[in-house]
């Protein structure tokens, strides 16, 4: 009986806790994840059998000794075959030597301590392109295909002629667009169109960092800089020098993340923690955000002059719902992915379904779409996708605002004030801690500084 998860990976690490952890997250995700501590067992493995995804750890305590076992072993994968798709697994000190491995032929690589949600993310691109490849088949007209831009609506061609333009010059693009839209795509598609198209593309969730690992994630650090800085560690402006630096989400970061990145692009220069000598850095820089960054800088939550730096030009990426066409020629191409990896036919689509596929409005957008074929296609008990292949479930609907707890106040009290006293006090109940505060409450910590600058609490 079919499970409906697909693909193969390997997973090689000689840390018994890393391969535990990605095989129990892995799992979930794709039919079979093997694991192997030692890697000169790498080649026999491959001898017997094909991965779909190799993900390959950077250091091994092996007799190598030479601080490039991931880069050996990289090589010696690529020679036994030169389609094999392998994501480096690397702490944060060697990203200058993992983006070194994407120059050798590596995929992508993930920093120790990773993110659940990008690793898949990287998993999912990597399986979806591996796919694409064993198709042979051509791209669409209007596609980007090394980033999977499909699309033929008027919509999207705007935003390749765009591309088009924007990606031979130094400018910094700023992109905005919902969840889903693809705006790593369109960063990626950008980077690998300009003359920086063999120095590093380097990403960074800018959502995920706090203000104690801003600086230290961003700008680097020297040994002795804090308690555990035991090495010199460059930060991703330096590991992006002469290439692209992607900052995603870069709505969400404080005011004090701010101050500080506007400061290093006005000077195109970073102080790594520890430090008091500049290192010059040459990006080109590209930011994207899902937030509305324009009301923020309205309200003096996002600087007005950060906004002008990052913004030289702007791509705004259409939701699903307004790419006129191409629900179902995306559809019919994560069909067309989805069959071959479940080892089925190629299914057509009912013209109900089509209807039903075109009337939603995709919240989500191309990544609801992706995974609601995936689903149909896993379920669906004949060679014709019918519209009860296509259920979508609530979390594709919008997400209700979280309920924040009120206390007991005068009702004729403007509800701006109710707020204001209800984060003062919880606040207090949590003796000024944020991550907590924000927990009860039921927002973001970003959410939260966001109201504390709003009500100057």
């Amino acid at each position: 009986m079919a499970t409906g998860k697909t693909g193969s990976v390997l997973v090689v690490d000689d840390e018994s806790d890393v391969l535990f952890a990605l095989k129990m997250l892995l799992k979930t995700e794709v039919k079979e994840v093997v694991t192997e501590k030692n890697p000169d067992n790498l080649l026999s493995l491959l001898s017997k059998q094909k991965f779909d995804v190799i993900f390959l750890d950077m250091n091994f305590k092996s007799a190598l000794n030479t601080g490039n076992e991931g880069i050996f072993w990289l090589r010696q994968i690529l020679e036994k075959d030169k389609d094999a798709t392998v994501i480096l697994i690397t702490a944060y000190g060697d990203v200058e030597l993992a983006v070194k491995s994407l120059k050798q032929g590596a995929y992508d690589f993930i920093v120790k301590p990773w993110h659940n949600d990008k690793l898949l993310e990287t998993l999912h691109n990597a399986l979806q392109a591996k796919s694409g490849k064993k198709s042979g088949k051509p791209a669409a007209p209007g596609a980007v295909t090394h980033t999977s831009i499909l699309g033929q609506s008027e919509a999207l061609h705007d935003i390749l002629h765009k591309i088009e333009k924007i990606a031979p010059t130094e400018a910094n693009v700023l992109i905005l667009g919902e969840n889903g839209t693809g705006k790593e795509l369109v960063a990626r598609a950008l980077h690998e169109k300009s003359f920086r198209a063999n120095k590093p593309f380097v990403s960074v969730d800018m959502g995920s960092l706090t203000d104690s690992l801003f600086e230290s994630e961003l700008f680097g650090y020297k040994k002795g800089a804090f308690t555990d800085a035991r090495e010199d560690r460059p930060g991703r402006f330096e590991a992006a020098n002469g290439g692209t630096l992607f900052l995603d989400e870069i709505g969400n970061i404080s005011p004090s993340m701010q101050a500080k990145l506007l400061t290093v692009l006005q000077n195109r220069q970073v102080t790594p923690l520890g430090s008091n000598t500049p290192v010059p850095v040459d990006i080109r820089l590209i930011s994207a955000t899902n937030e509305p960054i324009y009301e923020l800088a309205a309200k003096n939550l996002f600087r007005k002059d950060l906004i002008y730096r990052i913004n030289t030009v702007e791509i705004t990426l259409p939701p699903l719902r307004q790419r006129h066409g191409d629900v179902e020629l995306l559809a019919r191409h994560f069909a067309e992915i989805y069959a071959r990896k479940n080892h089925k036919q190629v299914p057509e689509f009912a013209p109900a379904t089509l209807q039903k596929l075109n009337q939603h409005s995709w919240p989500g957008n191309v990544r609801e779409l992706q995974h609601a074929v995936e689903r149909a296609i896993i379920l669906a008990e004949g060679p014709v996708l019918q519209p009860q292949d296509f259920n979508f479930s609530p979390m594709e609907a919008a997400p209700a605002a979280p309920a924040m707890p009120i206390f007991a106040a005068d009702t004729s009290m403007p509800l701006s004030e109710i707020e204001r006293e209800t984060i003062r006090r919880v606040i207090e109940k949590n003796k000024g801690n944020i991550s907590k505060a924000a927990k009860e409450l039921g927002l973001t910590r970003t959410a939260l500084y966001r109201r504390l600058n709003k009500y100057d609490i």
